[in-house]
């Protein structure tokens, strides 16, 4: 078989199917390659408390390994089977090229690849734990693995020019040279085409009126999305602005912990349809019904890449209030379709309240950006991007 004839095999990893963003660019690109690429696609289990990404690839008709012993959580005993079985993926499906997505994935993905020596090593970080995750010890011990793991890296790809800066500059992790900056891609169609009917179903369902403002957060419960600071920023908002409604959209090892935090604060809870000053739905498979129904997107995180929800909530003309952290200044318009702010919960309230206050401005601006997102955060493009750095790679 000639070069210009020869099908590159990828294999691709991901940490685990949970519903995110991951799983999504990971199925795009399994997908979407052309005909050149032959891809396998293996993940870990989700947790208990995350929802299955599985519907995702099945619905794309994508065949994919699940490979039980590697989890979210550290274990030294399935860690170490993990590696093994990933090690025995490679030898049989012999693959030109190893591509792992975020970090379980890639510490056990890139090992397995040296050792069997596969020739192209590229890593995704969709998002990094070198700050706001753990103690300093902790941090330390993660930034000298992952400066081992790029060292023999091919290439690194930043899915924002910031996080390729703190990656790579802050954190010392690896040169810029061996950095590729490559954004998130998702099928946004079903985001640009929310309508009014969609937008009123929601709110008739959940009993949210017209006058009502209605607030959505969405993403997993867990410490480093802070949603304390947005429940926090809510009650102050409810001082002069007693119309809001608010959603948390997602699951997580806090779901609890924040409904009893709500309370503390005086909130009424709805954990159903029934109508409350925060209303926790759990996961949503269809998220386009959220946005369509929300006035605004808040996300309150100490840490993050480029989230996937203000990727869509740009993509439905949505506008942002969120905490400048990440890649999230390279999604929006800081000031015209998102107000970004520290984190702390006088800039956060003064920056919800600066949307609520001059709404048909953002609105307005956010709806003109939709098209622009759409190209931007394509999962066209995303294909094209890596088939190139495939290509000139090989």
């Amino acid at each position: 078989m000639s070069e210009q004839t020869k099908t590159t095999k990828v294999l691709r990893i991901i940490n685990r199917f949970n519903l995110g963003g991951p799983t999504f660019n990971a199925a795009y690109l399994t997908k979407y390659l052309s005909s050149k690429f032959e891809t396998l696609l293996i993940g870990g289990e989700k947790t208990q408390t995350e929802e299955s990404s599985e519907f995702i690839l099945n619905q794309l008709g994508i065949k994919y390994k699940k490979i039980e012993a590697m989890s979210r959580e550290i274990s030294l005993l399935n860690d170490y089977r993990a590696y093994k079985e990933i090690k025995k993926i490679i030898r049989e499906f012999k693959p030109d090229i190893v591509h792992t997505h975020a970090s379980k994935a890639g510490l056990l993905g890139r090992l397995a690849a040296k050792h069997c020596g596969v020739k192209i090593i590229i890593h995704t970080f969709h998002g990094h734990v070198f700050h706001s995750y753990f103690g300093s010890f902790k941090t330390l011990i993660f930034k000298t693995l992952e400066r081992y793991l790029a060292s023999f890296s091919t290439t690194i790809i930043a899915i924002s020019k910031k996080q390729m800066q703190e990656i790579a500059i802050d954190h010392k992790i690896a040169p810029e040279k061996k950095f590729k900056v490559i954004p998130l891609g998702f099928d946004l169609s079903r985001f640009e085409n929310i309508n009014n009917e969609i937008r009123k179903n929601f709110r008739d369902k959940y009993n949210i009126d017209d006058n009502s403002i209605t607030i959505s957060i969405i993403g997993r419960l867990v410490p480093i999305k802070n949603h304390k600071l947005f429940l926090n920023s809510i009650k102050e908002i409810k001082k002069t602005h007693n119309n809001i409604r608010v959603f948390i959209v997602g699951g997580g090892e806090l779901y609890h912990n924040l409904i009893n935090y709500s309370k503390s604060l005086g909130f009424s809870i709805s954990e159903n349809t029934e109508k409350a000053d925060i209303n926790f739905t759990s996961w949503v498979k269809n998220t386009e019904v959220v946005y369509a129904g929300s006035d605004i997107i808040a996300l309150s995180s100490l840490n993050e890449g480029t989230p996937v929800s203000l990727i869509e909530a740009q993509a439905s003309g949505k506008p942002i209030v969120s905490t400048k952290v990440g890649g999230i200044e390279d999604i929006v318009i800081d000031g015209k379709t998102a107000v970004l702010c520290n984190q702390n919960i006088n800039d956060f309230t003064d920056a919800t309240l600066k949307i609520i206050t001059n709404y048909n401005f953002f609105l307005e601006n956010s709806k003109s950006n939709i098209n622009k997102t759409s190209k931007n955060f394509g999962f066209a493009r995303l294909a094209t991007d890596v088939e190139t750095l495939y290509k000139s790679l090989i």
